[in-house]
């Protein structure tokens, strides 16, 4: 099931760190899709092309369920997972984080490089701000007239937003349910036995 609402970054944020010569810039950016994502990466790799690796991290879904990271040739775990990691940390989705790296000329080792993607990445993210956003569906029904108390009394009980649309001789209602309420008030409405109900979209 879907949470009821999540966190995601309120803005994009930049923050550059300096490590033995190296530049370290770590972008953060809300995002809603993969393709998007791609299209961010894309683009910081146009504007910094001369740097040498552009390592990044995404967490997408309300639930978190999809996480994808990546080195770009930095040593195995010490670029993708620590940027993954900062992001997992501050609660955080739709959210990506890329950290441009232009090398100085002196080795970090994994233990340096796992301590500046990480660290330049959880900066960007807390410059960021966390904004919420809300999980709902929105359902339509129509009824008649006459049965129309049962259905608002119905929605006072499970406090579900409403709005009325008003036809001939029947009543037309679009409300909103979210998550842990959709099966619980879908089973009571069906109780009443009206017409079918239909979900026009989801918002998240």
């Amino acid at each position: 099931m879907l949470p009821d609402n999540y966190q995601m970054p309120e803005k994009a944020a930049i923050f550059e760190l300096r490590e033995r010569a190296s530049r370290f810039i770590a972008y953060t950016f809300p995002i809603q899709t993969e393709e998007e994502g791609k299209q961010k990466l894309n683009e910081l790799k146009k504007e910094h092309y001369a740097a040498v690796h552009h390592c990044w991290a995404y967490i997408l879904e309300p639930d978190r369920a999809l996480q994808k990271s990546s080195d770009d040739r930095e040593p195995a775990g010490s670029a993708g997972k620590p940027i993954l990691r900062a992001i997992l940390a501050s609660g955080l989705t739709n959210c990506m984080v890329v950290v441009v790296r232009y090398f100085g000329g002196k080795l970090l080792g994994v233990p340096g490089l796992i301590a500046a993607y990480g660290g330049s990445a959880e900066s960007s993210i807390q410059l960021a701000g966390t904004c919420e956003r809300r999980v709902f569906a929105v359902y339509q029904m129509e009824l008649p007239f006459e049965r129309h108390h049962e259905v608002i009394r119905l929605f006072k009980q499970f406090n579900i937003r409403f709005q009325p649309l008003a036809y001939d001789n029947w009543q037309g209602l679009n409300f909103e349910l979210k998550p842990s309420l959709e099966s619980s008030f879908l089973a009571k409405l069906g109780e009443l036995d009206l017409p079918p109900v239909e979900c026009i979209r989801n918002e998240k």
